[in-house]
């Protein structure tokens, strides 16, 4: 088998990291694209794995799209590709666990998106967010209209797409396009304990409730409630829910200890 050249996924202690490395700035490109797809299939099948963190280093999460490779595309090639970017992206949203983008320096265009595609963004003092497609006469393909628009509001979304600005990380905090701010050494290791926290949770519970939310996000409150509904019935089914009821009962909260059944 193959091993992947720019992304790789390390498993520790429930947590996996999906690590971006392609220096120096982590430009993607279609081969990292690829592997991003198939390091967020692996941490979705993998038992060990409950949580998932996504990471490109101390100096960059991903600076964008590699223009040189796009600047050489004809238009049917760029037909077929677009929808192969955005189900790329979707892979990652609709993993079933918990995941966080640690951002550190540049968080622009395509790795804009993949971090709009995680449940959270933790984000370095240093951290610099934006969608810059505009600048080259284009706009975002891979969600970050729909995803961005959705997270901060329309005319917020509006105003950094159409100037393709770079938000800080301050703004970006009080925006509400990031959770937390940190200095830049902190991010990663914070990103890890967060995840930790998910991992000791009831895996199955935490899938249904990423796709209640997720899902009722799309549909007006009634079908919403109803998702709702059928999500908890299914889970009140579950070994965990069984055990963490019991667990509350004979030892007080926050002791079960959940095997995802």
């Amino acid at each position: 088998m193959t091993q992947p050249e720019f992304v790789r996924l390390e498993v520790a202690d429930g947590v996996g990291t999906i690590r971006l490395d392609r220096p120096p700035v982590n430009a993607l490109n279609d081969a990292m694209r690829t592997e991003l797809v198939a390091a967020a299939t692996e941490a979705a099948r993998r038992d060990d794995v409950r949580a998932v963190v996504v990471y490109g280093g101390e100096r960059s999460f991903a600076a964008g799209a590699d223009v040189s490779e796009l600047a050489t595309t004809d238009l049917p090639t760029i037909v077929a590709n677009v929808r192969r970017l955005q189900d790329s992206l979707g892979v990652l949203a609709t993993l079933g666990k918990p995941t966080i983008a640690a951002l550190t320096g540049f968080a622009l265009g395509g790795g804009l998106e993949i971090a709009l595609s995680c449940d959270f963004r933790m984000a370095a003092e240093n951290a610099k967010l934006g969608l810059p497609e505009v600048l080259l006469g284009t706009i975002p393909g891979g969600g970050g209209t729909q995803r961005l628009a959705r997270l901060v509001g329309p005319a917020v979304a509006k105003d950094i797409l159409y100037t393709g600005r770079q938000v800080r990380a301050d703004e970006a905090l009080r925006i509400g396009l990031v959770d937390t701010v940190l200095p830049a050494a902190e991010v990663y290791p914070a990103a890890l304990a967060r995840a930790a926290t998910f991992a000791a949770g009831p895996p199955l519970a935490l899938r249904a409730l990423k796709l209640a939310v997720d899902e009722g996000l799309e549909v007006p409150l009634e079908t919403g409630l109803a998702i709702e509904r059928g999500h908890f019935v299914w889970t009140f089914g579950t070994e965990d829910r069984a055990h963490g009821m019991t667990s509350f009962l004979e030892r007080g909260p926050g002791k079960a200890e959940f095997q995802g059944r």
